[in-house]
This record gives structure tokens, C-alpha cells and sequence, in this order.
């Protein structure tokens, strides 16, 4: 997260009156928020010794973003997406468990300058492990985590949650969009997306499925995820692509690419039958092998509006997305 002077900080005062603890110490700063929105800050009580995140949300425009993507649009799907989250955390995240865990709500305040969301520390349940390269060992944590939240809320109607979920899709990405050289994929950018929307099987997504905003359990064998600003319907193929183009390089990409997809369906099919939905389970797989191109190229539509020189641009994107469009071409 880039380094940018905080407009507001959590006031103590505040949380021990919300927290009705007056032994709550300020314990660090974990991160500013992206363009200068607020923190995300760990705070401690002393009296019961317990720890838990505090995220700090400033609703006022603004000063900066570091690519130079600065509009009224921008700040209001910015505002837009806070209020998502803290919806997702109030109405959703109590119905995860173990096979898709995210911290659960303590506390929260809202006003029109600001939000205040109180979350449990992942760190002090076991989640203290933070990945910057991803193995397919570790890869597989995470697909593991995709698909059971997909498959818990498979069906969801995304109520108070974004109608059309990850942060680069076409609708919401009309800058970018005009920024874009002509091509194929900028003529056809559309129609991908109204395949992608008109799908049958479609979920709540992440909307920003990469190691950066998943917490490894010390264990090796789970994880938990945060920043849920872009959670909303879709398909599960856009958060898988995501997570794939975020967390492996050009090489794990094609070493990987027959496993992927697997992965995730076989998941997918265990964490359906857990959480007891009752569908067509080839008829689901069949949907994912065809859209799975596609979502390679949506999201590499979005990398070339608004960032051409992207490191998760790879030959192996390219070749994907070449995939997806020629299956647009004759649909």
C-alpha cells in the first residue's frame, strides 16, 4: 500500500466509548489505505489482553491517487465500496466458517465523514502468516478458500453488496475503457461482459482474490481473507483469474494451467455438497471450462486502460485472453 499523510486517525476516546473499555492502547499502524482514505491500525485492551483490528475510513475526497486516477467517479465508487464492505461484514460474514473464514465484526460506526469498522485480529487466531510468492502447495490454500465461499453463497442474491462484483468490471471501468488503444479485445469488451453477467452459476465474489488480503493460518493448511470493498455477484471464474494473475508468475501460470481450473472445480464440487446445494454439477463445470477464457480477458482488457505496463500482464494473459475472444467471436 503506498505511504500517503492520513486526513483523520482513530480518536481512543471513540473506541473505548464504542468498545466500553477505557484500557484500549493504540498497539500499531498496519497500513494506510489506498489514496489516502484512512488506516487499518491493531488496537489492545489491557485489561482482558484481547487484540483486534481497527479500520479507519475518511469519506471526504481524496488528494491523490498514485496512478493519476483522479474523478468524482473514481471517489464515489471509493465511498461506494466502503459502504459494501461494511455491509458484507454486518449481514455476511457470520455466515462463513472455517473452509472460507473472515474476521468477524466486533463493532462499527458510521457517519457522513467517516466509518469505523472493529474486526477481530486474524493475527491472534492463527492467521499470522503473510505470503508474498505463492507455491502451488500455497496456491491451493487459496483456491480452497475461493471455492468454498463461492460455494457457500453460490445462488446469493448480493443484497446491500455490489449487483456486479470485483473492482475492474467493464461497466464500472468506463475511464479505463476509453483509455484503451483499438483492438479486438477493446471492440469485443462488451460482449464479454455480458456473457460473464448472464451466467448461470453465479456467486458472491471476493472482488480482489490475491495474497495481499489473504492470512495464512500457522498451521499450512488454512487461510482467512479481508478487504471485502468489491464483494458482489458474479462469476466464480473472475475471482479464480484474479487470484491467478495477482499471486503466479508467467512460468507458475503455464506449469500450473492444466491444474488450475481442476483445482478449483474438485473444491468446488466438495464444498457444494458441505453446504448441501443441490445443482447440476457438469452442467456448472461446463459453464467454468467456457468462461474461463473470457475472465482472462476481462481482467487483461482492464490492465491495458489503466495500466499497460502492469506486471500481471504475462505472455500466458495474452494467450488467454486470445482464447476468450475468439470464443466471443462465435457465440
Amino acid at each position: 500500500m503506498p505511504n500517503s499523510k492520513l486526513k483523520i486517525a482513530p480518536h481512543l476516546a471513540q473506541l473505548k466509548l464504542l468498545l466500553d473499555d477505557s484500557s484500549i492502547v493504540h498497539a500499531e499502524q498496519l497500513q494506510s489505505l489506498w489514496s489516502g482514505y484512512g488506516e487499518v491500525a491493531r488496537y489492545k485492551s489491557l485489561d482482558s489482553g484481547a487484540s483486534f483490528i481497527v479500520k479507519n475510513i475518511d469519506l471526504s475526497p481524496a488528494k491523490s491517487h498514485p496512478r493519476g486516477w483522479n474523478s468524482n467517479i473514481g471517489h464515489q465508487r471509493k465511498l461506494r465500496s466502503y459502504q459494501v464492505e461494511t455491509s458484507f461484514y454486518q449481514a455476511y460474514a457470520a455466515h462463513t466458517d472455517k473452509h472460507c473464514y473472515v474476521p468477524q465484526l466486533i463493532a462499527q460506526q458510521h457517519n457522513e465523514s467517516s466509518i469505523l469498522l472493529v474486526l477481530e485480529d486474524l493475527d491472534a487466531l492463527g492467521y499470522n502468516q503473510r505470503l508474498e510468492v505463492a507455491q502451488w502447495h500455497t496456491f491451493k490454500i487459496a483456491i480452497r478458500w475461493l471455492a468454498y465461499f463461492h460455494g457457500k453463497f453460490m445462488f446469493s442474491t448480493a443484497e446491500s453488496l455490489w449487483p456486479i462484483g470485483t473492482y475492474w468490471h467493464y461497466q464500472t471501468r468506463q475511464d479505463e475503457y476509453n483509455k484503451m488503444a483499438p483492438s479486438p479485445l477493446k471492440e469485443h469488451a462488451q460482449e464479454i461482459d455480458e456473457v460473464l453477467n448472464k451466467s448461470q452459476f453465479k456467486t458472491l465474489l471476493h472482488g480482489d482474490a490475491k495474497f495481499q488480503n489473504l492470512c495464512f493460518h500457522q498451521n499450512n493448511l488454512d487461510v482467512a481473507a479481508v478487504d471485502f470493498q468489491y464483494v458482489g455477484l458474479g462469476h466464480g471464474v473472475k475471482d479464480l483469474t484474479c487470484l491467478a494473475a495477482s499471486c503466479l508468475n508467467n512460468q507458475q501460470l503455464f506449469e500450473y494451467d492444466d491444474l488450475i481450473l481442476t483445482e478449483y472445480l474438485t473444491s468446488l464440487k466438495s464444498a457444494l455438497n458441505y453446504y448441501q446445494h443441490s445443482l447440476d454439477f457438469e452442467q456448472l463445470s461446463e459453464e467454468y471450462q467456457q468462461l474461463y477464457p473470457l475472465a482472462w480477458a476481462d481482467i487483461y482488457r482492464f490492465l491495458l486502460g489503466w495500466n499497460p505496463q502492469s506486471i500481471k500482464i504475462s505472455d500466458y494473459m495474452i494467450q488467454k485472453a486470445d482464447l476468450g475472444l475468439n470464443q466471443i467471436r462465435f457465440l
